[in-house]
């Protein structure tokens, strides 16, 4: 008997031994991913379109020849646990198997500039106006993770709490573009075709990226009703995206649909006013070998005015615009707000009329 209690008594102490050693290394686990960085990256919520992107005008033809059109794009977001943890999951920072929980709050701010030169063909293509294109981006994003982890193996647990920031500021992806449009009276229609050429900052350990991390191409078609006499605009732009596999994660996104619109008033042929707004929802869940969170899925809706000016710029024609959207009903994503203020210079149409608007209205 007494070599049977001896035996248990080691027992229990290896037993205790053991939990202490799987706590510890739990706990480390929780500490080291916490502060060595989630990453916010496509894989946590952010889509290769950016919603937003088309709006009034949208299916117009335009004059043939090369226009330009820049963009000075700011947004402000922010998400809880469940996008910032899933990040975590995916990159391998935490161990799905072990009893761990994060309660974080995700901050992140991003100043992008878009280039799109774009050449519009005076030849007729099926009946309507071919133009092809490519977008080119710069910018700077930081973003910030504060929050408290928790790893527990009962009856043990530890907690630690954080916080990290990280920034970045570099060239995004490529971007080609090609679009055909057709006009009928005051209906207007256009097919379009896009994609991503992965070739921009993009670090899978990090918190701030300005590219994606993966290659995705996209299609749609839009629609713009213009009634030039009564003044009165309205464009509709839809999309699916698929994305190819981020090779650092081994993680895919879903398809992805997207729903831009605008609406304007025409006050003068050179000035108008409206609303405009977006949704996107991701419509199949994530997959790949990197995929350790299930089928995380993204919603987000937006809506918000619109002013635009037209303008002579020598023998060419000006356009300036400014909108801004806030963000609800947002899921597995950061929701907050944005704006966009953009300069476009294209051919100058025989005569200024609303009928000839800059074919990138943004």
């Amino acid at each position: 008997m007494r070599q049977d209690r001896g035996t248990a008594y080691w027992t229990r102490q290896q037993d205790n031994r053991y939990r202490r050693r799987a706590l510890i290394a739990a706990a480390s686990l929780a500490a080291a991913s916490l502060a060595s960085g989630p990453a916010l990256a496509d894989e946590g919520g952010v889509s290769f379109w950016v919603p937003g992107l088309y709006g009034s005008l949208a299916a117009v033809p335009g004059t043939p020849g090369w226009s330009l059109a820049t963009i000075y794009y700011h947004t402000s977001v922010s998400a809880g646990a469940d996008v910032a943890a899933a990040r975590e999951i995916t990159i391998g920072r935490f161990n799905p198997m072990l009893n761990l929980n994060l309660s974080a709050t995700l901050n992140a701010d991003a100043d992008i500039g878009f280039f799109n030169p774009t050449y519009t063909f005076a030849t007729p293509v099926l009946g309507g106006q071919a133009s092809v294109g490519f977008a080119a981006v710069v910018g700077h994003e930081r973003t910030s993770v504060s929050g408290t982890v928790t790893a527990s193996i009962p009856p043990f647990a530890f907690i630690r709490s954080d916080s990290i920031t990280d920034s970045v500021t570099g060239v995004g992806d490529l971007y080609p573009q090609a679009t055909l449009k057709w006009h009928q009276g005051v209906n207007n229609f256009m097919i379009y075709g896009t994609g991503d050429i992965p070739v921009g900052t993009y670090s899978s350990s990090s918190l701030a990226n300005i590219g994606i991390g993966h290659g995705a191409a996209d299609a749609g078609a839009g629609y713009t009703y213009l009634d030039e006499k009564a003044g009165n605009e309205f464009s509709a732009v839809a999309g699916f995206t698929y994305n190819l596999t981020n090779t650092s994660t081994n993680y895919q996104n879903g398809v992805d649909f997207h729903l831009d619109w605008g609406a304007s008033k025409y006050l003068s042929k050179q000035v108008f006013i409206g609303a405009v707004g977006y949704l996107y929802d991701q419509v199949s869940g994530d997959s790949g070998a990197g995929d350790r969170v299930g089928p995380f899925e993204s919603r987000v809706v937006g809506v918000g005015p619109q002013i635009g000016y037209l303008f002579p710029v020598g023998d060419m024609q000006g356009f300036l615009s400014l909108k801004g959207y806030r963000e609800f009903d947002a899921n597995d994503r950061p929701s907050g707000y944005n704006v966009w203020l953009t300069f476009a210079i294209s051919p100058a149409a025989p005569t200024m009329s609303t009928s000839k608007m800059p074919m990138y209205h943004k």
